[in-house]
């Protein structure tokens, strides 16, 4: 009670706790991204909290919110691992994005007449932000691909946000880290000039032919993916080396 005779007001959760969790888990988030924690590898919560200097408590909250992204995966008896990207996966994440992408773009267009400037306003703001990640490539600049990673991701978001449907925003916002984890995983077909013209070309697309250009553009990315998969394949060499880069 306070010297008012009023009930106190609860102490705020910790927010230090908050932040250290959040550490682990955006130092996590990137190494995947980056490529540099592999498909499979185990993330031990024991090696993990001495790595970070941290309880096991929060090690194991960090992890979660890389298992809520799909990008880790936890399994009953044998922990946690950074998740596999096969050609099933990129079947099944790429579908999904289709249905969610190309509905949003035709419900755009449908309730504009055609998919216009306010409509496309999102989408030319990302690409503006694209060209600048081009100019500092080309100005001698190392980018960090994980930025890259995330303006693509933000491209997409921004072709569905002009539906202004609030349930198909949430549902593909759920997709952005595994949609930034495909990109990882064709970065040797892709350079930033290519994925700034093909992403150029697919908005210009959408103005001229509607929706079905996003699944033109989708079709593309996926067979990429599964053709190199087919690659890695045919020799298991192989397909460690490439492993080791994230392809």
């Amino acid at each position: 009670m306070t010297p008012s005779g009023k009930a106190r007001t609860p102490e705020p959760a910790d927010a230090g706790a908050a932040t250290v969790v959040a550490r682990i888990h955006e130092t996590l988030r990137h190494e995947i991204l980056e490529g540099e924690l592999e498909p499979g590898t185990p993330l031990r919560e024991e090696s993990l909290a001495a790595r970070f200097g941290v309880s096991r408590h929060s090690v194991r909250s960090g992890i979660g919110r890389l298992v809520r992204e799909r990008l880790a995966i936890e399994e009953p008896y044998r922990g946690v691992r950074v998740a596999s990207f096969g050609p099933e996966e990129v079947v099944a994440l790429q579908q999904l994005r289709g249905a969610l992408e190309t509905e949003a773009v035709r419900i755009a267009t449908e309730r504009r007449g055609s998919f216009d400037d306010e409509a496309a306003a999102g989408a030319y703001e990302v690409l503006d932000r694209f060209r600048a990640l081009g100019e500092r490539e080309q100005a001698g600049e190392q980018l960090d691909w994980v930025e890259v990673e995330r303006t693509h991701a933000e491209f997409h978001a921004a072709l569905v946000e002009a539906s202004e449907s609030p349930r198909i925003i949430a549902a593909h916002r759920t997709l952005s880290a595994e949609l930034q984890m495909f990109l990882l995983h064709v970065r040797p077909d892709y350079d930033l000039q290519r994925l700034i013209d093909d992403h150029v070309d697919l908005i210009e697309a959408i103005r001229t032919v509607g929706e079905s250009a996003v699944r033109d553009h989708l079709a593309v990315s996926t067979a990429l993916f599964l053709e190199r998969a087919a690659e890695q394949g045919a020799t298991p060499a192989a397909k460690r080396r490439r492993g080791a880069v994230g392809a």
